[in-house]
């Protein structure tokens, strides 16, 4: 089972670029009767960051990531889809966010 798994995260990241990445869930979203187990997140737009602090961004404030997270990734996810991931999956896709917000150089500094 980890191999099979070890090798759809292969696959998505093979698709990933600079401006899009792949998040896997550990906990996936239902939706419905579908389960959402992988979210596509890209580099946010200066419009998409409208209303947003930056300074909030990057100390991962999780109101203002509720925020952001649903004009970004695919399948769009929604607040209250946010207020039930798992930490693991929520600390996942902040740390997609603060990689597009931080110059290049500076990225080794971070945790992926």
């Amino acid at each position: 089972m980890k191999a099979k798994t070890a090798e759809k995260k292969l696959a998505m990241t093979l698709g990933d670029n600079k401006d899009r990445q792949t998040v896997i869930l550990d906990e996936p979203i239902i939706r419905g009767s579908h389960s959402i187990d992988e979210v596509q997140i890209r580099t946010p737009k200066a419009g998409e960051l409208r209303g947003l602090s930056l300074s909030n961004l990057l100390q991962l404030d999780v109101d203002t990531l509720k925020v952001l997270l649903p004009r970004i990734t695919a399948p769009a996810i929604t607040e209250m889809e946010i207020d039930n991931l798992a930490p693991a999956d929520l600390v996942q896709l902040s740390s997609k966010v603060i990689s597009f917000l931080v110059p290049a150089e500076k990225q080794d500094s971070l945790i992926a």
